[in-house]
């Protein structure tokens, strides 16, 4: 692994899932992981009920906006985290490919998309770990209330 990795997150739309996952990871590396998102078929806008709740642990998402992934983020990216794209998905011979079976947030409100996010939080502390090693953890300051 480089001293700087790589992970794209995608999922179909990019306007939820991938969207938390690449806000949440560049909250916790704090610059030690570039960190990219895409989707196989973009939506028109992000999922509001997922910006409200990153907005409630204090991460804007108003720079983030759903794109298709490009066969250049997916070659520059040193692990791919797919979150519900299934064979959509690209997927690139030597590059680590995680698979985060997670529900659609599409269409859900606030209380419903929360648990998600709770779960895409997690998962992407324990990333944070396994990239940069265990006493990389994220800073308790910088911990998100869940």
């Amino acid at each position: 692994m480089p001293d700087r990795p790589v992970v794209l997150f995608l999922c179909v739309h990019n306007a939820g899932r991938s969207v938390a996952g690449r806000v949440l990871l560049d909250h916790y590396a704090a610059g030690r992981i570039e960190v990219l998102s895409g989707g196989s078929d973009p939506g028109e806008d992000l999922n509001s009920s997922v910006v409200a709740v990153l907005a409630e642990r204090g991460l804007d998402a108003a720079a983030e906006f759903p794109k298709a992934v490009t066969d250049e983020m997916a070659r520059a990216a040193d692990v791919i985290v797919t979150m519900g794209c299934g064979d959509a998905c690209p997927i690139y011979p030597g590059t680590r490919v995680i698979d985060w079976e997670l529900t659609d947030p599409a269409g859900h409100p606030v209380d419903v998309v929360r648990p998600i996010i709770d779960e895409i939080d997690r998962r992407v502390r324990d990333l944070v770990a396994d990239l940069l090693g265990p006493d990389a953890q994220p800073n308790p300051a910088k911990l998100l209330d869940s």
